[in-house]
């Protein structure tokens, strides 16, 4: 789970909207709320997340609470790679 929440978190450092302040992401921070990304920046997380972890988001997950903090995001992840190990 490490592994994961390394990448997710690197990816949202590389993409977020405020590049002149040094911003630390708790796992619980409301990435969108706290106006660090925005929709653009959804768009490319589910881009990123289906390549690197090589699964496809379904309708279903679409949920803004799936993708608003890195804790959210790798539960999502670790459930849907568990799911195709079944």
């Amino acid at each position: 789970m490490q592994e994961i929440e390394n990448k997710i978190r690197e990816f949202i450092q590389e993409n977020l909207l405020v590049f002149e302040v040094e911003t630390e992401i708790k796992n619980t921070d409301n990435i969108f709320e706290m106006g660090l990304v925005n929709s653009l920046f959804a768009m490319k997380l589910l881009t990123y997340i289906e390549r690197e972890f090589c699964f496809i988001i379904d309708n279903d997950d679409l949920d803004l609470k799936n993708f608003n903090c890195i804790e959210n995001i790798c539960k999502l992840i670790k459930s849907r790679i568990e799911a195709l190990q079944l």
